[in-house]
């Protein structure tokens, strides 16, 4: 019987296996879904079906900039810290940077469509593959692609933490402002700024930080009798420290924490003679927001035994 595109995409939504298979396996079967998984199944080929709902919280967050000068960061996550590690992983993540770098895809499901490097199968279809091969769930999270200015990337502890820097250079030419991008970046690794600079703070959460800081006061005796003037004087000086503390420009420079990153830029800018801003930032934290499921390790034996 003829077997459609839309039968092969739900049996493959079902099993986590590539098109080509699950279209042989539905031929096989006639077009009977479960006939087709059981096939799969004594294939060896739907041992990712369980994979695929344990959950994926270490991996690696890598980062690059391509040789046309596009820079990406991407997270990709796995099952444990040992896959991560593992070379084919690694490799696996570098390629799918590649190719959210050379094809610009606008998100993840269009980089799964993606052709993966040296061949005709798509992304979505090596994923597959990987999940078999290497035994574990592998989840493509999310990723950020800087397409203008100067782009550079550093990598924390093997992945653990991928950070990207995009800067806007006038006068000054790209290398040698490489060495202050990696500063930059390995300043935003450390201390992890919620924003680039402090005009990019809402007045929501101004508003928000103004109201906790003034409840601080009214519950501690010794701020509650102050006039409102001086309360607001007090306020302001504390939402200076915010900034200080959560805007990557206003931040100390982790190596001379005389100044601020803003003043550092400025320096290395008026010393090579020209004009540098930074323009973006992307910080990834492999695995942050993932709830890790606690494993049950006594019905993990038991099912063993079974």
């Amino acid at each position: 019987m003829a077997i459609s595109a839309k039968d092969v995409q739900k049996l493959r939504e079902m099993t986590g296996v590539g098109m080509m298979d699950c279209k042989k396996a539905l031929t096989e079967a006639d077009g009977d879904f479960d006939k087709a998984i059981e096939w799969l199944r004594e294939k060896g080929l739907a041992a990712q079906t369980k994979k695929a709902g344990k959950v994926a919280a270490e991996g690696v967050s890598y980062a690059i900039t391509a040789g046309n000068g596009v820079g990406v960061v991407i997270e990709v996550n796995s099952q444990t810290d040992f896959v991560a590690k593992n070379e084919v992983f690694q490799d696996f993540v570098k390629n799918l940077a590649a190719v959210v770098a050379n094809d610009n895809p606008a998100d993840v499901e269009a980089l799964k469509a993606c052709k993966y490097p040296g061949g005709d199968r798509s992304v979505a279809d090596v994923t597959a593959d990987k999940v078999l091969s290497i035994g574990e769930n592998i989840q493509i999270r999310r990723f950020v692609r800087y397409a203008e200015g100067v782009n550079v990337p550093y990598i924390h502890m093997g992945g653990k933490v991928g950070v990207l820097v995009n800067l806007a250079v006038e006068g000054i030419d790209a290398a040698q402002v490489v060495e202050l991008g990696k500063d930059v970046a390995m300043q935003i690794c450390a201390m992890n700024p919620t924003y680039l600079d402090k005009s990019n703070v809402s007045q929501e959460v101004l508003d928000k930080e103004k109201e906790i800081q003034l409840a601080q006061m009214a519950n501690d005796p010794k701020m509650a009798a102050k006039p409102d003037k001086v309360k607001e004087g007090i306020v302001m000086g504390k939402l200076g420290k915010y900034y200080e503390e959560n805007c990557l420009l206003q931040q100390a420079f982790v190596k001379e924490n005389k100044i601020s990153v803003e003043q550092h830029v400025a320096a290395v800018a008026k010393e090579l003679g020209g004009k540098i801003t930074v323009t973006d930032f992307t910080r990834f934290a492999t695995g942050e927001g993932i709830e890790k499921a606690e494993d049950d390790f006594a019905a993990e034996v038991a099912s063993m035994i079974k």
